[in-house]
């Protein structure tokens, strides 16, 4: 479990593939000193299991399912990734509760530099967007957001702070970038509960 709150922003250095499994080398000085072989971590919003760690550097492997599911797939060596380790018992929660269970993947529609902060808007398909809603909670890339105050038919926006521009990659997200989506957790409960019981 994580918080969408980015504790450092790593580097791919490499990528293999082998037996439909890809296996990605990060370098991330601050962060590879906590993990060990098996812990989770979150990159660009995705839960992954540490496989191996050296010197600055821990390694992840992703399966079919979460190359379908997420942009990570398309990583070449030298982007830029936002990384959180996973939860312990007396870590604060700063953002929302997020599980690293990318929801699906959705593409940067414009970005709009207004005062003081980055407006993007993000387009998503309509399996995704009825479980947003404005000014609710949600995870682009890892990172916890809140839903701008409207929502669009196919899309919605997100106003970033200068530190949030600071911390994280997405001050660098273009027009056409595919980001990872999770939608928040309790929103997807209520409506399965809805529909397992009242038809909805």
């Amino acid at each position: 479990m994580f918080t969408g709150i980015v504790q450092e922003i790593g580097t791919l250095v490499s990528t293999l593939r082998s037996d439909g499994i890809i296996r990605l080398a990060i370098s991330a000085p601050k962060t590879t000193p906590k993990l060990a072989p098996m812990d989770s971590v979150s990159v660009n919003g995705a839960c992954l299991t540490v496989v191996d760690k050296q010197a600055g550097v821990f390694s992840v492997e992703m399966i079919p399912e979460t190359q379908r599911r997420t942009s990570l797939a398309r990583l070449k060596a030298g982007m830029r990734l936002n990384l959180e380790p996973s939860l312990t018992l007396s870590d604060r929660i700063g953002g929302h509760l997020v599980f690293g269970h990318v929801d699906g993947v959705g593409k940067v529609r414009s970005r709009r530099q207004a005062a003081g902060e980055l407006v993007l808007e993000i387009a998503v398909d309509k399996p995704l967007r009825k479980f947003i809603v404005a000014k609710g909670p949600i995870t682009v890339d890892g990172v916890s957001l809140t839903v701008g105050p409207k929502v669009e038919v196919a899309s919605f926006r997100v106003h970033l702070i200068p530190e949030t521009l600071r911390r994280t990659t997405l001050a660098s997200r273009k027009v056409g970038d595919a980001v990872n989506i999770e939608i928040d957790y309790f929103a997807k409960l209520t409506r399965e509960f809805l529909r397992t019981n009242h038809g909805a």
